[in-house]
């Protein structure tokens, strides 16, 4: 349309176009849509001579427009758009496939969207075209009109990689490829001599005069003394190299040497000083077993002294005043025994409480620990801290009110006679310390507070995770084919509360008889056979070959084979130290028996297990295995014959030790 011309559509006008795609249409000729196609009838041509129909629909904002109809009535407004759209119908080749004319879309359109039933709102849409050609993922191509038709596309726009800020270069710009090739240049020369006619000049010439003429034999004498010569040095320096390498090895073995003498050294005061501590603080079974021990040694000397020494009523009375200091002293360690069980029952309620506290813990599948917290263990935890602050002594007395208030807060929850109870002994302790009472004199009131306020933590009702670790008792029918009676204390006892030695016929006395006896008769202390009896057990599991015997020994049965067997020294070296003897296997492919073991030291018995023919193996040129089987002769005599003439001459062969 030109710009002269009359009747254009104007933006105020019945129908109007966007700027963009603005239709060339007058107001003196208005065609109708038939009009139209019929027009685009004679221009079509086909090349092929297929017989095709083209339908023209046009399209007014999203409304079609009748054939008998002109554009004028389409009544579109300045920022809609006319669209015309052809149907191919192709009876040839192409059955119903549609092509679109080449159309540029805009990149702002506007749609109209009814939001009511006579409301309608226009939406302006912003197109994105593409910034990227899009991968050819499969399709075909048509050769008539030679249009592509893909099978699938990615709408993604690619990720790009994020700048480093240095450039990169591919493997064939950096790599550099060199080649050699060897070439030989012809080099011409040329010598010129005097003659006729020619002078040449002598004085840069050099006079060489023939040498000794020696022969081949020479040649190679001279080689062989210079090979001599070059072998001399080499092994001047390969033995100083040799030599300052064993000057090391020997320094550092001395080192070692010096190191270990230091280290077991260091052991041996430890162990000295862990055993006078135990001997001045006794906390354990073991630790009052060796006190009574040494009370037993002490108490052996003494009367050797006095014998040797004393006569007539001056033995009489130095024995009766023997025997009061034994009095005194068994009654001090009565004390000490007191107290440690004072203490290791407040650690072992302590413990109790802290069990039941702990979280729930299982390991995932990576190998870590995970832990959680239930209800029931917040519950365990704050009753724990209750009971920790109300034990405590020597609290100041208005944190100790602070406590008290706490713990009756706690037990008012639940209404019973053990919580009444303890909320009376709570007053009456307030009311006591408000009247300035001294602490001496509070100590069994608050004693009492803390056995029914643990009473109150063992109760399933009020901490229910205790329900979880309380020992419930069995059942009395049970018990019938597992209790034995114990002759000394007459009491009914599970059969575990028995001792059970290799040569017992019947049950004897209990384990709790047989400590007093021994406390009031011998006083003998296992703690270093029950050291020798733990490593073997744990040495024995380690092997995992299914053993028995040795989990059925006894420490009884032990300290038999210890000291009427070996001696309590080792076999090689003689050592009497029963700290550092330890029981292995003499052959390390059999199981362990008494009658295949042996008593080493530790060090002893590294270097035996390592070892693979026992009968092959010397110590300083001489052979160890007769000396060995010596003992095991022994052991045998013992186990065929028992306590026997025989035996005690096999007993008193002395021992042999290298």
């Amino acid at each position: 349309m030109e710009n002269g011309e009359q009747g254009a559509c104007e933006p105020d006008g019945p129908f109007s176009a966007s700027p963009e795609n603005a239709s060339p249409v007058t107001a003196t000729s208005y065609p109708t849509s038939l009009a139209l196609k019929n027009s685009e009838r004679e221009k079509e041509t086909s090349q092929d001579a297929v017989l095709s129909e083209k339908v023209t629909n046009s399209t007014v904002t999203g409304s079609v427009i009748e054939d008998n109809k002109t554009l004028m009535w389409s009544v579109a407004t300045f920022h809609e758009t006319i669209q015309c759209e052809e149907l191919h119908l192709d009876l040839g080749r192409f059955a119903r496939k549609g092509v679109q004319q080449d159309y540029r879309m805009p990149d702002v359109i506007t749609v109209r969207v009814q939001t009511d039933p006579d409301t309608f709102q226009d939406v302006a849409v912003k197109i994105e075209r593409p910034t990227f050609r899009k991968p050819f993922l499969g399709g075909f191509k048509n050769r008539i009109t030679g249009v592509e038709f893909h099978n699938a596309g990615s709408q993604t726009i690619p990720k790009k990689r994020p700048e480093k800020g240095t450039t990169l270069f591919c493997r064939e710009t950096q790599t550099v490829f060199q080649k050699n090739k060897r070439q030989q240049t012809a080099n011409p020369t040329s010598t010129q001599m005097t003659k006729v006619g020619l002078y040449v000049s002598s004085v840069t010439d050099k006079l060489i005069t023939p040498g000794k003429y020696f022969t081949a034999e020479e040649y190679h004498k001279r080689r062989l003394e210079a090979v001599i010569v070059l072998q001399k040095y080499f092994r001047r320096w390969h033995a100083r190299k040799l030599v300052q390498k064993l000057k090391e090895e020997k320094r550092l073995r001395l080192a070692w040497e010096a190191q270990e003498e230091l280290k077991k050294k260091k052991e041996k005061e430890d162990k000295v000083r862990r055993e006078r501590e135990r001997r001045l603080n006794p906390k354990t079974k073991e630790d009052f077993e060796l006190l009574y021990h040494a009370l037993e040694s002490w108490r052996q000397e003494e009367i050797e002294r006095i014998n040797a020494t004393l006569t007539g009523a001056e033995r009489k009375a130095a024995l009766c005043g023997l025997l009061e200091e034994e009095a005194q002293l068994i009654a001090s360690i009565g004390r000490h025994k007191i107290n440690a069980d004072e203490e290791n029952q407040h650690k072992a309620v302590l413990h109790f409480l802290s069990k039941c506290a702990q979280p729930k813990r299982w390991k995932a599948y990576d190998g870590k620990t995970t832990e959680m917290d239930t209800p029931y263990t917040l519950r365990a935890r704050e009753l724990l801290e209750i009971y920790r602050s109300v034990s405590m002594n020597d609290i100041p007395q208005d944190e100790r009110v602070d406590v008290l208030l706490t713990l009756r807060c706690t037990v008012e929850e639940h209404a019973c006679e053990l919580t009444k109870e303890i909320v009376e002994l709570i007053d009456r302790e307030v009311d006591l310390m408000s009247r300035e009472v001294k602490e001496c004199n509070l100590e069994g009131l608050r004693k009492r507070i803390c056995t029914l306020f643990l009473q109150y933590i063992k109760t399933p009702k009020f901490n229910p995770e205790v329900a979880k670790i309380l020992k419930v008792p069995p059942h009395p029918l049970k018990l019938y084919k597992n209790v034995n009676f114990c002759h000394s204390c007459e009491n009914y006892l599970p059969s575990t509360e028995f001792p059970v030695p290799a040569n017992s016929r019947t049950i004897g006395r209990c384990h709790l008889c047989c400590k007093l006896d021994n406390e009031a008769r011998q006083r003998e202390s296992f703690l270093k056979y029950r050291l020798i009896l733990e490593n073997l057990k744990k040495s024995e599991a380690d092997y995992q070959d299914d053993t028995k015997i040795v989990f059925l020994v006894q420490l009884q049965d032990l300290r038999y084979m210890i000291e009427n067997i070996w001696g309590c020294q080792s076999a090689l070296s003689a050592c009497s130290d029963l700290y550092d003897l330890v029981m292995v296997r003499w052959d390390k492919q059999q199981e362990w028996s008494p009658w295949n073991t042996v008593l080493l030291t530790k060090d002893e018995a590294d270097a035996h297990l390592k070892l693979c023919n026992l009968q092959e193996v010397k110590f300083n040129g001489l052979n160890l295995f007769p000396i060995l089987l010596l003992h095991f002769n022994r052991i045998l005599c013992v186990v065929m014959f028992g306590q026997s003439p025989y035996t005690h001459a096999c007993l008193s062969w002395p021992t042999i030790s290298v």
